[in-house]
């Protein structure tokens, strides 16, 4: 799997269907089909980053995982 943000493929996995992305410090989580964007703040806390990025920009990945 790459990442959807930097497509390195230096990717961890945190959660269930949740990863995280060495590279570009991105979370990610995969629900449904649907791919939800994270970023870190310094203080820890993650914030939403789907209002930036619309679906053409994540491309034509299928985001099922088993």
């Amino acid at each position: 799997m790459n990442c959807p943000c930097c497509k390195h493929r230096d990717i961890g996995k945190i959660g269930t269907k949740h990863y995280y992305c060495r590279h570009c410090c991105i979370e990610f989580l995969v629900y449904r089909g649907k791919l939800s964007l994270y970023e870190i703040s310094e203080d820890g806390t993650i914030e939403s980053l789907d209002d930036l990025f619309q679906e053409a920009e994540l491309g034509d990945q299928k985001w099922i995982i088993s």
